[in-house]
């Protein structure tokens, strides 16, 4: 199987078709997590003498702690649901290991665009495209920061254009889904998701990735 922007995008489709209900209550739940943590920091930046433009170091890290657990079990359950869509529960939004690692990963992943898109734009651009499944290599395998963003680059080689188209399509319909009063983000999330783990599964599978570690033998029927 070779990627396509196409083929990835109508898998995320087809697999939000088999449990469209489940998936759309899934990404309920993630935006209420998403909302709650930001009820909370700013609560917190409040009553510390911050504010949401000016936050305190309190507010920061348990936003930085608590962000962290949110993406981890948004990355787990979709890892999941792309191998097992009908055996994957609510349950799998919560994977808090490894932690460390993926906080690293996150860190050293965001600095690293975030000075190339200082540096004139195209620097960040071919960081993203270099290091773009780097969190899910972490949950995925349990790699650390640096491994993962070294086997990230080993498998997106010879295909960053590709990448590239992948992420403006992407990109166009989280738009249509947000100016769809934001109801089609319900559906834009899943779908978009569900192809990016597709993607990532193809080109591990094309460089020759050690099988995944993480749920799959739990979901398997």
């Amino acid at each position: 199987m070779d990627f396509t922007v196409g083929s990835a995008i109508r898998f995320g489709w087809e697999t939000f078709k088999t449990r469209p209900w489940f998936f759309v209550g899934a990404t309920v739940i993630m935006g209420i997590a998403y909302l709650v943590l930001g009820t909370l920091t700013t609560a917190i930046d409040t009553t510390t003498g911050g504010s949401a433009e000016e936050p305190t170091l309190l507010g920061t890290i348990v936003n930085i702690g608590l962000s962290t657990l949110i993406n981890m079990g948004v990355t787990a359950f979709f890892l999941a649901a792309h191998h097992n869509p009908q055996g994957v529960e609510f349950s799998a939004l919560w994977h808090p290991r490894p932690f460390w690692k993926f906080l690293g990963a996150s860190i050293l992943v965001g600095l690293t665009i975030g000075i190339g898109f200082l540096l004139l734009i195209v620097p960040g651009v071919i960081a993203l495209l270099f290091f773009i499944f780097t969190t899910f290599i972490v949950i995925d395998r349990e790699l650390g920061p640096i491994e993962a963003m070294k086997e990230s680059m080993r498998i997106t080689k010879g295909y960053r254009w590709p990448l590239l188209g992948f992420i403006l399509v992407v990109a166009l319909l989280m738009l249509a889904g947000a100016l769809a009063l934001l109801v089609g983000l319900l559906v834009a999330v899943p779908v978009t998701t569900l192809a990016f783990v597709h993607v990532y599964r193809v080109l591990s599978a094309k460089a020759g990735q050690i099988p995944p570690r993480v749920q799959d033998a739990t979901l398997a029927p």
